[in-house]
């Protein structure tokens, strides 16, 4: 079999179809800097037995994972997914379900949807889930867009700069670079800036989003700014970059969140050079026909039976875009019945132990490092997980150094903030020992003496 099926001349059709001149023609888009000159050097074709011993060579110039030590979190956590989860997760039911359509011939699905629901709502503190959107960064756009729809004229949507900086990136593609009603809010000292808030708080104001931790792990009391949002008629918006913090903080609901989204990627699911993702997307009833995305709802058939079904969202949902509230609610079905399934077997004493487990490995973390000559904590806040350290110079030149120890030392904040280039997020979870940590602590006081 052929590695490339298509012959020259159905290539030529087709870049003649779209009306392009050549395949390169296809790539234009990318920044030429980014792209190579040259041509792979992959030598002659190989029989298949050494094709795979030649790669297996290949791996061998790899560095294994276990022996390099991992500090980064910036939205992907790297947490312990415990066999029994990829077990059951990937059992033929689970991998291989259609749409739910026809609910007489899918109530394994739909069940695990509406369990997968219950738990994200109870989660959140909110009365409704869907089951579910693509990544964190889409649950806030539908958010966002969602505030405009049930804001009828009003059209401000306020964003901190203390949201992670991929997620505004998205909401601004989705919504327009050039939305003059698209508000960013500079933030104080990393928390949220609500003397900037009180310049959108007006008959315009349809929404604004706030991290919850936000991008610089801090979690801070968003009862007053909910006050004041609601006040001016405008909804509130919480995203929750790190669900596992909810095991201890006080959930959106609680504080009076209309929507709550966020990133399950914790919840079960591998790392994997950034993904699969999940969406999460909760909010109070009186949103519920407004919301994006699959939802599944219990009823009972003619005999008085449970059953499950899809509701509240039609078909035109999925499929027809000029009659479809969202045309970005892909349901990540895997992903949502992988969490269900890891946070089933946690429970809910196993995930509070879990997320104190974080919380006490960070702040020992926290200490140790701005115990060490000219390391400062930039930001003096509660946080979940994560946290930013001030260094005597560039970060990005002390995690190449770290990286060159096996070491990955956190996230570089010059890349999204030019003020906070000798700063560096750091993460730390359950997978990290206090021998890593240690370590981590050691290496990091060689390369600053």
């Amino acid at each position: 079999m052929r590695y490339l099926p298509h012959t020259n001349e159905e290539i030529r059709e087709m870049l003649r179809t779209i009306g392009a001149a050549d395949i390169e023609d296809l790539f234009a888009s990318i920044p030429g800097d980014l792209k190579s000159a040259e041509q792979l050097d992959l030598g002659p074709p190989l029989p298949e037995p050494a094709l795979l011993g030649h790669l297996n060579d290949l791996c061998k110039n790899n560095r294994s994972a276990q022996e390099a030590v991992s500090f980064l979190g910036a939205g992907a956590y790297n947490h312990f997914i415990p066999s029994a989860v990829s077990e059951i997760a990937s059992r033929a039911e689970f991998v291989t379900p259609y749409t739910p359509y026809q609910p007489e011939i899918s109530q394994g699905t739909l069940q695990t949807m509406f369990e997968y629901q219950t738990i994200m709502c109870r989660l959140f503190g909110m009365d409704v889930s869907n089951a579910s959107n693509y990544d964190a960064a889409t649950s806030v756009s539908e958010a966002s867009l969602l505030a405009r729809r049930v804001g009828k004229k009003r059209r401000t949507i306020c964003i901190p700069d203390n949201l992670h900086p991929e997620y505004r990136e998205v909401v601004y593609t989705v919504l327009g670079h050039d939305d003059t009603n698209l508000k960013t809010l500079p933030s104080e000292n990393g928390l949220f800036n609500r003397s900037a808030l009180k310049d959108a708080l007006n008959d315009d104001l349809a929404g604004v989003v706030v991290g919850f931790p936000n991008f610089f792990g801090i979690a801070e009391d968003f009862k007053d700014v909910t006050d004041m949002v609601h006040k001016a008629g405008g909804i509130v918006v919480a995203a929750v970059q790190e669900p596992l913090s909810l095991a201890l903080l006080s959930p959106p609901g609680a504080w009076g969140a209309d929507i709550a989204v966020g990133e399950g990627i914790s919840f079960g699911l591998p790392v994997s050079f950034g993904g699969p993702t999940l969406g999460i997307f909760t909010a109070k009833q009186q949103f519920l026909r407004n919301m994006p995305g699959r939802i599944c709802g219990e009823t009972k058939d003619s005999k008085g039976r449970r059953g499950y079904v899809l509701t509240m969202s039609t078909r035109e949902q999925h499929i027809r875009r000029e009659k479809a509230t969202s045309n970005i609610c892909s349901n990540q079905a895997l992903c949502a019945a992988t969490a269900a399934i890891y946070l089933s077997l946690l429970g809910k004493n196993g995930l509070v132990e879990l997320a104190k487990l974080n919380f006490d490995r960070s702040e020992y973390a926290k200490r140790r490092l701005t115990a060490l000559n000219g390391v400062k904590l930039k930001f003096d806040a509660p946080t979940f997980n994560e946290f930013v350290l001030e260094l005597p110079r560039p970060s990005d030149a002390v995690l190449k150094a770290l990286a060159q120890k096996g070491i990955f030392g956190g996230v570089d904040l010059g890349r999204w903030y030019p003020a906070l280039k000798n700063c560096m997020l750091v993460c730390v979870t359950e997978m990290n020992s206090k021998d890593d940590i240690d370590h981590f602590i050691k290496t990091m006081e060689e390369i600053l003496k």
